[in-house]
């Protein structure tokens, strides 16, 4: 465990930056239509985890970074999670009513634009980590650095290839090697991408950022087990979505295939492994991190 370290006050403090940032990420002097403006904050406002923008933060500061440039890399990253889950939710996809507890961004303000406001976000993501370079709160390279690892990541060899074979992908055709592909693209890559892009923001050498893409890649597969196995035992009040989608969109997840206790046991070996990867990279501290990976295990929503 992580020796008593209280994850949750690091967690809200981490959530308050981030908001405190998106009232100020479009400036104000730029002149678009309000009906989208709204739209895209409805759902970047909604709340949830914010477990990216978290693992930013995180792996820059356990090496030493600056909370101020980590803050808007988060913000960027939360920017193309959230129109991942605005494209996620239209009934072309997953067809779902709810998002972290209140109705889809289609169910608001129409299925165009939810479109446009997920392309909005996405586009609007590399304006933000291109800024900082401009800014020079970033050095240059560092910045494009970030730009393409979170175009590799985001798009078609990363989140939007386990996108689609997730939506190509059923019970009876899916066999456990694609299952595994679905769920280190779709979410897995982000949630790595997050720690490489922490990483880079505050300097970290080669054999550093190796070790946080090792953390991200397992915590990232753990985290989408666990919402697999919450998807069948979650309490819906606490999770804000509907459970049992899984199985009525007859999805294939890793309790479809290895059961509920062995698919917590792959949680927990993974989280572990991730454990060691950071325990060995010489950071100037893993108290935080390791605080994450056991909260990952342990959550209930």
């Amino acid at each position: 465990m992580s020796h008593g370290f209280s994850l949750k006050p690091y967690m809200n403090e981490v959530a308050s930056d981030l908001e405190a940032y998106f009232k100020e990420s479009f400036p104000a002097e730029w002149d678009m239509p309000p009906a989208l403006l709204e739209s895209m904050n409805y759902s970047l406002n909604a709340g949830g985890k914010r477990l990216r923008p978290l693992l930013v933060v995180a792996a820059c500061e356990s090496l030493g970074g600056n909370r101020q440039t980590a803050v808007r890399v988060a913000a960027a990253v939360e920017m193309v999670h959230t129109y991942s889950l605005i494209h996620d939710d239209l009934p072309a996809m997953d067809d779902d009513d709810l998002r972290r507890g209140k109705p889809t961004n289609h169910k608001v303000f129409g299925e165009a634009m939810a479109i446009l406001a997920g392309d909005g976000l996405l586009t609007h993501a590399f304006y933000v980590v291109a800024s900082l370079g401009k800014e020079g709160l970033l050095p240059a390279e560092a910045a494009v650095a970030i730009v393409s690892d979170l175009a590799e990541y985001a798009g078609p060899r990363g989140m939007v290839g386990g996108q689609v074979a997730d939506m190509e992908g059923e019970q009876g055709t899916t066999d456990f090697e694609r299952l595994k592909y679905i769920h280190l693209h779709k979410t897995s890559d982000l949630i790595m991408f997050s720690m490489i892009a922490g990483g880079r923001a505050a300097g970290a050498s080669e054999q550093q950022l190796e070790a946080l893409r090792t953390f991200g890649r397992g915590i990232g597969l753990a985290f989408q087990i666990q919402d697999d196995i919450l998807d069948l035992v979650g309490d819906e009040s606490k999770m804000g979505k509907k459970t049992q989608s899984d199985v009525k969109m007859e999805k294939v997840t890793y309790p479809y295939f290895l059961g509920i206790d062995k698919s917590r046991e792959e949680v927990r070996r993974l989280s572990e492994e991730a454990k060691e990867a950071v325990s060995n990279a010489g950071l100037n501290s893993t108290e935080i991190l390791l605080a994450i990976a056991d909260y990952l295990v342990e959550r209930d929503r």
